[in-house]
């Protein structure tokens, strides 16, 4: 449970610098909530880590075929589908566009790899 909210707290930071790389991923923050502008990163990546967990295996699993053929490439609109459902189900997660949610999704994957790589240490 702990190394999971670890994760969820660096996946925040991950959104964070995803909102200032990428020009159309933008985070509206909500100053009077407890925790600020910092509860709305933690809230949206808690949203990314429960569609990555629940929509993520059923996804891959249907395009298993199209993940071969393109020898792992199709994971990259994968992971720009799964930030576009996450931004439909957030009032608070705006994405505009296919090619910054492929760059976005880029920079969640390999911030959520690097995640996984410091908390299994």
């Amino acid at each position: 449970m702990v190394g999971f909210l670890l994760k969820v707290v660096l996946m925040a930071g991950v959104f964070w610098v995803t909102t200032r790389l990428v020009p159309g991923v933008d985070v509206v923050g909500n100053e009077d909530a407890p925790l600020g502008v910092t509860g709305t990163f933690l809230w949206i990546a808690l949203m990314f880590a429960v569609v990555n967990a629940v929509v993520g295996p059923v996804v891959r699993l249907l395009s298993l075929p199209f993940i071969l053929l393109t020898l792992g490439l199709f994971l990259l609109v994968i992971n720009a589908a799964l930030l576009g459902l996450t931004a439909a189900l957030s009032d608070r997660l705006t994405v505009d566009g296919v090619g910054s949610a492929v760059v976005g999704g880029l920079i969640l994957a390999i911030g959520g790899w690097l995640a996984d790589q410091l908390l299994d240490r």
